[in-house]
């Protein structure tokens, strides 16, 4: 038996947020089992620490209900807020991607990684986004997160609120994420993956990266921006993003639903 510590990850004050189970102890967890974990919790994803492997700090196991992931934003900073708050403490930890460093400020959370992924420009963005159910695009990034993350920025919020995406024409193992700016520090988008088990996201930390990526290669080598995200989903969400010198940071509150006990 272990603890599993229930969290709304990116919450817009006390409300919403992006639900995640954190088992602080994977020891003696084979592969199989924590995926089994996963789809039992329910969660969009599901992260496992372990410190068996490093000194001073844990390695992390990212499931979905269905995939492993190498990397995502919500368990990370899930995984963060719980190292602070209840102990022991990390400044990093290590996931499919490498080290990712974690801090707190106040009351946020936040983690940091690099800006050095892949990134292909999709030269018909207008067919792109209409051949996968969403308005038409002005932007088409395909951002490899290492999965393919398919970038679509809409003209405008009101565009992202009304899509309703034909997931049977998304490419497989593509995830999508929409976005439209709100104003020159925030932005509206929705996140997609349903190959992995994830309908739709209400709040999408690695989306945000891929985001940074993006206008970094754009022209901007810096920025900071509110994204907000979830609203259709019934869990309103906010993702602060901080990007510069070639690293991007992701960060937002958390707040502990319950501590459930599993019998594994």
């Amino acid at each position: 038996m272990r603890h599993c510590y229930v969290l709304r990850v990116f919450t817009r004050g006390d409300e919403g947020g992006n639900h995640l189970g954190v088992v602080p102890d994977s020891t003696g967890l084979d592969t199989q089992t924590m995926q089994r974990i996963a789809a039992e919790l329910g969660f969009s994803e599901t992260v496992f620490l372990d410190w068996r492997h490093m000194e001073g700090a844990p390695t992390t196991r990212i499931f979905t209900r269905t995939t492993e992931l190498p990397f995502a934003g919500h368990p990370l900073v899930g995984a963060c807020w719980v190292l602070s708050k209840l102990g022991p403490g990390a400044d990093h930890v290590l996931c499919g991607v490498g080290e990712v460093a974690l801090s707190m400020e106040d009351d946020v959370a936040w983690i940091e990684t690099d800006l050095d992924q892949r990134i292909e420009t999709l030269n018909d963005p207008i067919r792109t986004a209409v051949l996968r159910g969403f308005p038409p695009a002005k932007m088409a990034r395909r951002v490899m997160m290492p999965f393919p993350y398919l970038l679509l920025e809409l003209d405008h919020p009101e565009d992202v609120s009304a899509a309703q995406p034909n997931v049977d024409a998304f490419d497989p193992n593509e995830m999508v994420f929409i976005c439209a700016w709100e104003s020159d520090r925030s932005m509206k988008a929705r996140f997609f993956a349903p190959e992995f088990g994830v309908t739709e996201d209400p709040a999408t930390g690695s989306a945000a990266v891929a985001l940074a990526a993006v206008l970094q290669a754009r022209g901007q080598p810096e920025g900071r921006l509110d994204i907000h995200q979830g609203d259709e989903v019934g869990s309103p969400s906010t993702i602060l993003l901080r990007w510069g010198r070639g690293r991007a940071r992701i960060g937002g509150t958390v707040r502990k639903d319950e501590v459930r006990v599993l019998d594994y």
